[in-house]
């Protein structure tokens, strides 16, 4: 006679096989079972019943047998590029953003809007959010993709529900409720993080973070933020407020910051800081995706300073070079500080400092070797991200990670609704 908690640790030890062959999958793809039942110590009858209920969840999918060795050939699994997908979005400073992933981490759409920036309620950039949104699902649905989850990326701190993002002008904002409410329902419940947690997951995915050991993501666009990466896994701090790294002061009688403190490292090195040195003015531009989705012209297009900037590098321009000089020292400052609280391997440079990188990295290992380089005996490798809009990119991967993690969960979402 089985005791009262007998049948749900077998229903417990049947998901967790399921996602132990799943993991094994992911990683070894494609694999045949009875390489799967070596790898993860299942008998091959278990195996092949997980991989018989991940094929009916639409996860996996069996490619051709491979000849070779004794008996019938063995027919490899995969993790099956459809119909199941995860949609990333971002919503930041002059412009959204969309992504879906397959579950095999490709990227099968990518769209970026421009959104205005001065008099934005929160309700009218998640209402223009939603409408992208829209869009994007429909050109998933035509694609044969059936979206999961989503995910969104938003430039602040998140504790719990609330959302504080002082360059979006977000205070104690419920996004998750206002976000819930707009977006299209999904199977997974839609989930809210912070941008530069989310890039530096996406160079973890999507990059070169396998190769990076423990990293210090460093995120840029108009704002800055760092995501810390830890034996493979994401470390938020007791609060979930790790990575602020826009927000250490590094110019103690510097400027105002959105924040309420002073001389923080974005008014030194954020994007606005750098096109005011360098005298880069961005003129009003509408764009036609903009247009289509009802949002308001944009005060400048997506990415247009950025651009301006580096193309007055690249020729040379005095001011320019005084701001890039400005950047790669200040953020030299902050990252001796990172690099002596937390000695990681690497240090990524994302977004904005990925682009002007050739003119601050020196600044930068500079600061680094000089700032306590012989404590820890050698500086953190300094390194390009090479992933291109991390952060809407990596909304769109956890919700394939947690899908991977969990795959029996969407059927359970869609039995609950």
């Amino acid at each position: 006679m089985s005791t009262p908690d007998g049948p749900t640790d077998l229903v417990g030890m049947r998901e967790r096989n399921l996602a132990l062959v799943l993991a094994e999958i992911d990683r070894s793809q494609p694999v045949t079972r009875a390489r799967l039942a070596e790898l993860t110590g299942l008998t091959k009858t278990t195996v092949s019943a997980q991989v018989a209920a991940l094929t009916g969840l639409g996860i996996v999918s069996a490619d051709d047998p491979v000849p070779g060795g004794r008996g019938r050939p063995g027919a490899p699994v995969s993790v099956a590029s459809g119909p199941i997908a995860g949609l990333g979005l971002e919503i930041n400073v002059g412009y959204l953003s969309a992504c879906v992933v397959d579950l095999t981490r490709q990227v099968r759409i990518r769209r970026t809007v421009a959104r205005a920036e001065a008099g934005d309620r929160p309700q009218d950039a998640v209402a223009a959010l939603a409408n992208l949104a829209r869009l994007v699902t429909r050109q998933a649905r035509r694609a044969g993709l059936v979206l999961a989850g989503t995910t969104v990326a938003v430039p602040g701190v998140i504790d719990g529900k609330l959302v504080n993002a002082p360059n979006l002008r977000w205070d104690a904002l419920p996004a998750a409720d206002f976000l819930s409410d707009a977006i299209p329902s999904r199977p997974l419940p839609i989930t809210v993080d912070n941008e530069a947690n989310l890039a530096a997951l996406a160079e973890l995915w999507f990059g070169a973070g396998p190769g990076l050991g423990d990293y210090v993501h460093v995120s840029s666009e108009t704002g800055i933020g760092a995501g810390i990466v830890v034996s493979g896994a994401l470390f938020r701090g007791a609060h979930g407020a790790a990575g602020e790294l826009g927000h250490v002061i590094v110019a103690p009688d510097g400027p105002p910051c959105r924040c309420g403190g002073r001389g923080c490292l974005e008014q030194v090195a954020g994007l606005d800081a750098l096109l005011s040195v360098a005298g880069i003015r961005v003129p009003a531009g509408a764009n036609s995706d903009a247009a289509t989705l009802g949002t308001a012209v944009p005060d400048r297009p997506p990415g247009a300073g950025a651009a301006e900037l580096v193309r007055r590098l690249e020729a040379g321009d005095r001011r320019a070079l005084d701001a890039a000089r400005q950047a790669g020292r200040g953020l030299g400052v902050a990252l001796v500080a990172v690099a002596n609280l937390f000695d990681p391997a690497s240090i990524v440079l994302g977004g904005l400092h990925a682009q002007i990188a050739p003119w601050t990295t020196p600044h930068i290992a500079a600061a680094l070797e000089a700032g306590g380089g012989r404590l820890r005996g050698r500086s953190p490798v300094l390194r390009t991200s090479e992933v291109a809009d991390g952060a809407v990119l990596g909304a769109a991967g956890e919700v394939v990670a947690r899908i991977l993690a969990d795959p029996l969960a969407v059927a359970r979402q869609e039995r609950a609704r």
